[in-house]
C-alpha cells in the first residue's frame, strides 16, 4: 500500500471536488428568460388571434406548455419584481404604480434577487432591455445585483430608435452597456439591437458554464408622446389587412418581437445550446387596449385593460418551451403567478428549493409544468393598494374584486380595432391548437351589474372567464370568505414606497443622460 503525502491528499480532494462542482455546473439547463412588454391576450395568435400571426411564438407554445389561469401583476414594476424575488409586491412596498425616472425609490437592497440565486450553482448571469426597478443610486442597478453583464436601459420605456427617455418633465437619453451610456447606437431600432445583443451572449457561451439570459423587451410598449408606435416599414407592410393605422403599427410592433424571438431560438440550435435549454415567455401586464397609454394593444375578449384589476389587466400571456419537459403540447389549466418562476426554475436548474427564503410567495410548479400535474396553487392575489383602495384575489373559481382605479372607463370589453362584432371576422386560419376563452353569453347588465366602488363584486372565472355576471348576492358566504382572506394578506402588506419625484434626477444635471443621483455612501 502507497501512503501520499497529507498535502497532496489535500489538494487530489481539493481537484476531485472542485471537478465534481463544475460537472454539476455545466449539466445545469440553460434559462432564457423572456418579457414582452405591454402584450396582451389577443396579441399572440396561440390564443386565437387572426389579426397578428406570431408564428415563432406560437412554435414555442404549441411544442412546450401554454398557461391558460396564468396571472401577472396589472402594471409593469410590480410583476419585475415580483418575478426578481419569488416575492409579492405587497411584501415588497411596490404594490401602487410604477417606479418613475426621477423618483428615489427601488426594489429594496435586502431582497435577493434571480441572478444572484442562480450565481451560486454556477451559472453566467446576463440581463438585455428593461430594469424599471429602480436607479437613484448604483446599488439598485443590473451590475450591483448579480448580473454579470446589462444591457438596455434603466426606466420604463424609451424611443425605439433614439433611446431618448421622458419621465414627467424630464427627457433625457437611456441605453448603457453594463455602466457606459452608448450613444453610438442612435438610430437602431430597439428590438433588433436586443435580439443582436442576446444572440451575441448566446454565441459566446461556450457551453463550459450554465447561462442565466433574462431579456426584457421594449416590444410591445409605446415610446415617447411625441411618436408612442414606431415599427420599420419591412413590418407596417406585412399588415395590409389591418386598416387602422395604430393597430397597424402595433401589429408591427408585435410582429417584430416575434421575429425576436425567431431568431433567438434559432441562435440556441445554432449553438448547440436548446437542447439543454428552458424557455420561458410571459408579458408583464395585460395589454394597453384602445389607446391607453397611446397604445393599440388588445385583451379581447377578456373585460378590462393593462393597470385594472380586470382579467384582462392580470391575466397574461405566458408559456414554458424546453426539450427538458416531460410532457409538451399542453395546455396547463393550473394557476401560475409570476413569482412562481423563481423557485421554479430554481429547482429545473438542481437547486434545493428549501434553501431559498421561507418569506418567498412564489411556488415550485416544475412537475405541474413538466408533467402535466395539478397545481398545487389554489389561489391568486392581485394586489392589494392602500393608496387607491383597490384589491383583487382569487381563490379557486372565485374571485372578489373591490375598487376601481379608473372609475369605471377603462372596465368594459375592447375589441381590437377592426373587428365589429362578437366574434372573429375570420376562423380559417385558426389553429385547432389554440387555447381560446369562451365568454358565454353577454347579459344586457354586464356593464352596471357590479360597482366596485361601491361594494365587492364576486365572479366564478372559471365559468365566467371574462367577468360578465357579478355573483355577490347569490354568494354571500363565499364572498365572505374571499374578504377574510384579503384582510389576512393585508395584515402581512408592508407600506408602498412611492415618493415624490427628486429634481436631482433631471438628466440635464448629468449630461442630458438618466443616471444615479443618490450616493449611499455618503448618506
Amino acid at each position: 500500500m502507497i501512503l501520499l503525502p497529507r498535502y497532496l491528499c489535500v489538494l487530489l480532494s481539493v481537484f476531485v471536488s472542485s471537478g465534481v462542482q463544475q460537472s454539476a455546473a455545466q449539466s445545469r439547463p440553460h434559462i432564457i428568460l423572456i418579457v414582452a412588454d405591454d402584450l396582451g391576450w389577443d396579441d399572440v395568435s396561440f390564443h386565437g388571434s387572426d389579426q397578428i400571426p406570431t408564428p415563432n411564438i406560437d412554435d414555442l407554445a404549441y411544442n412546450g406548455v401554454i398557461l391558460h389561469n396564468y396571472y401577472v401583476q396589472p402594471i409593469c414594476t410590480p410583476t419585475r419584481a415580483a418575478l426578481m424575488t419569488g416575492r409579492h409586491p405587497i411584501h415588497l412596498g411596490l404594490q401602487h404604480d410604477v417606479i418613475m425616472g426621477a423618483m428615489p425609490s427601488g426594489l429594496p437592497l435586502n431582497e435577493t434577487i434571480f441572478p444572484q440565486y442562480f450565481k451560486k450553482l454556477g451559472y453566467s448571469t446576463h440581463m438585455v432591455g428593461k430594469w424599471h426597478l429602480g436607479f437613484f443610486a448604483w446599488q439598485y442597478t443590473p451590475t450591483f445585483r448579480g448580473f454579470d453583464s446589462f444591457f438596455g436601459y434603466y426606466n420604463g420605456k424609451e424611443d425605439y430608435y433614439d433611446h431618448m427617455t421622458l419621465e414627467n418633465e424630464y427627457m433625457g437619453y437611456d441605453l448603457r452597456d453594463n455602466v457606459s451610456v452608448r450613444h453610438s447606437l442612435d438610430g437602431q431600432y430597439t428590438t433588433e439591437l436586443f435580439t443582436t445583443k442576446v444572440e451575441d451572449i448566446i454565441k459566446q457561451n461556450n457551453n463550459q458554464q450554465p447561462l442565466f439570459l433574462y431579456l426584457a423587451h421594449l416590444a410591445v410598449h409605446s415610446a415617447n408622446p411625441s411618436q408612442p408606435l414606431e415599427a420599420p416599414d419591412k413590418y407596417v407592410k406585412r399588415f395590409p389587412h389591418i386598416q387602422d393605422k395604430n393597430r397597424k403599427m402595433f401589429a408591427a410592433m408585435a410582429s417584430a418581437l416575434d421575429d425576436s424571438i425567431g431568431n433567438i431560438t434559432k441562435t440556441l440550435k445554432d449553438t448547440g445550446l436548446y437542447n439543454n435549454s428552458i424557455i420561458v415567455f410571459t408579458t408583464d401586464n395585460g395589454g394597453p387596449a384602445a389607446g391607453f397609454d397611446r397604445n393599440y394593444a388588445s385583451n379581447w375578449p377578456l373585460r378590462g385593460i393593462k393597470a385594472t384589476l380586470w382579467e384582462g389587466g392580470v391575466r397574461g400571456t405566458g408559456l414554458i418551451h424546453s426539450p427538458l419537459l416531460e410532457k409538451s403540447g399542453i395546455i396547463q389549466e393550473g394557476m401560475v403567478h409570476v413569482c412562481d418562476w423563481l423557485p421554479t426554475l430554481y429547482h429545473a436548474a438542481g437547486g434545493n428549493v428549501s434553501e431559498l427564503p421561507q418569506n418567498l410567495d412564489g411556488v415550485n410548479l416544475w412537475d405541474t409544468l413538466s408533467m402535466g400535474t395539478a397545481s398545487p396553487r389554489n389561489e391568486i392575489l392581485h394586489n392589494i393598494d392602500p393608496i387607491t383602495q383597490t384589491a383583487a384575489l382569487r381563490v379557486g373559481k372565485y374571485k372578489v374584486i373591490i375598487g376601481d382605479v379608473y372609475k369605471g372607463k377603462w372596465d368594459g370589453w375592447f375589441k381590437p380595432e377592426q373587428v365589429t362584432d362578437g366574434i372573429r371576422p375570420d376562423h380559417s386560419s385558426q389553429d385547432m391548437r389554440a387555447a381560446i376563452i369562451e365568454c358565454g353569453h353577454k347579459p344586457s347588465n354586464a356593464s352596471t351589474n357590479c360597482k366596485p366602488t361601491k361594494s365587492p363584486c364576486l365572479y366564478n372565472i372559471k365559468n365566467d372567464p371574462c367577468e360578465y355576471n357579478n355573483i355577490a348576492n347569490m354568494y354571500p358566504d363565499i364572498l365572505k370568505e374571499l374578504l377574510s382572506r384579503l384582510d389576512e394578506y393585508n395584515a402581512t402588506a408592508v407600506l408602498p414606497w412611492f415618493p415624490p419625484d427628486d429634481p436631482r434626477a433631471d438628466p440635464k444635471l448629468h449630461g442630458g443622460v438618466w443616471s444615479p443621483w443618490v450616493n449611499l455612501t455618503t448618506l
